[in-house]
């Protein structure tokens, strides 16, 4: 990273804003671009932060604009790319799907052309554990868009960025996700719940962050890192926060899954198990050219799925509560 410039797109969500915390400390880092379409949630986040203007810049731009992302990528040389801008929520995306398509699909085109374009050295990609299986259109486009990244590394001009994928699955604390929801209902009496026998993956911010930059450490081109994560069962999860409360059984809505994937039994005859995550290597790139990597993991047994009720990892009351209360601290 030494003297690297880095692009973040989406920069103002709940990633975003980590990134840009962490990253703003690192004296190896030159400076950090936050590339977004809303001008008021970055005055707010450059005032929440308090960003040097010499080591974060805000950029106003949309990621459905090649022409804006050339200009910023080339006038600002930069080094890495971590593409976070997405429309992820499920049921806005059910009913306004073309502009999910925009973003999260020609978004994604735009920004692998736009970085072939200017030489940029690697690419991250955000992703979600509803591209395993998709059954929404959000999960649907995010693997349409994770797809984009892996073939973007066939080289057959000879461009030598590298373009890799991180998935995981519900970031605690983040916004319109459940724990600020339930949080907001505290006194009442009853939470609504979905399905009780629902599941979701769960992973904090900085565990996320974490992840992100091994896949700019260790990525050679092509491979979906995934973070190991706890499980919890959303009926524990309220009850973690109000012992006492009693569940209002509302009904899954649209595209909504009772329990989330991350891999997949097609998937699982291409998947390395390391210590704390695990890797999809592309199917259409032969393996050996990743054998450096996969000689320090472990191939998973044929048939495997990761999904988030047949999880070995489940998050515990006192694991919950002792980032419940950072969280409530920083907030």
């Amino acid at each position: 990273m030494n003297n690297k410039r880095i692009l973040i797109t989406g920069g103002t969500g709940t990633f975003g804003k980590a990134f840009v915390k962490f990253s703003a400390k690192r004296k190896d880092i030159k400076k950090i671009f936050v590339y977004s379409r809303d001008e008021m949630k970055q005055w707010n986040m450059s005032k929440e932060l308090e960003c040097n203007p010499e080591k974060v810049q805000f950029v106003i731009g949309d990621v459905r604009d090649l022409s804006r992302l050339n200009a910023i990528i080339r006038d600002n040389q930069i080094d890495y790319i971590i593409h976070a801008a997405a429309t992820k929520i499920v049921l806005s995306a059910e009913y306004n799907p073309e502009e999910c398509i925009k973003t999260n699909i020609l978004g994604a085109m735009n920004i692998v052309e736009a970085s072939k374009n200017n030489n940029v050295k690697k690419v991250i990609a955000l992703s979600t554990d509803k591209a395993s299986n998709p059954i929404n259109l959000y999960g649907a486009t995010k693997l349409a868009s994770d797809k984009l990244f892996i073939s973007a590394n066939l080289n057959n001009n000879n461009q030598s960025t590298v373009f890799a994928v991180v998935r995981y699955g519900n970031v605690m604390g983040s916004r319109g996700s459940v724990i600020p929801f339930f949080l907001s209902l505290n006194k009442k009496e009853k939470f609504p719940i979905t399905n009780p026998e629902m599941t979701r993956f769960m992973v904090s911010v900085e565990e996320s962050l974490k992840m992100v930059f091994v896949a700019l450490e260790k990525s050679i081109g092509g491979e979906i890192f995934i973070k190991k994560s706890p499980s919890i069962k959303i009926t524990d999860l309220a009850k973690y926060i109000n012992p006492y409360v009693k569940f209002r059984i509302i009904g899954e809505r649209a595209g909504e899954k009772i329990h989330e994937q991350m891999i997949g039994f097609d998937e699982s005859k291409f998947v390395y198990d390391f210590k704390d995550y695990f890797i999809i290597f592309p199917s259409i790139i032969d393996l050996t050219k990743f054998s450096k990597i996969t000689r320090t993991g472990k191939r998973v047994k044929k048939g495997f799925v990761y999904t988030s009720d047949n999880n070995n990892l489940w998050l515990s009351p006192n694991e919950f509560r002792k980032w419940l209360s950072k969280f409530q601290y920083k907030n």
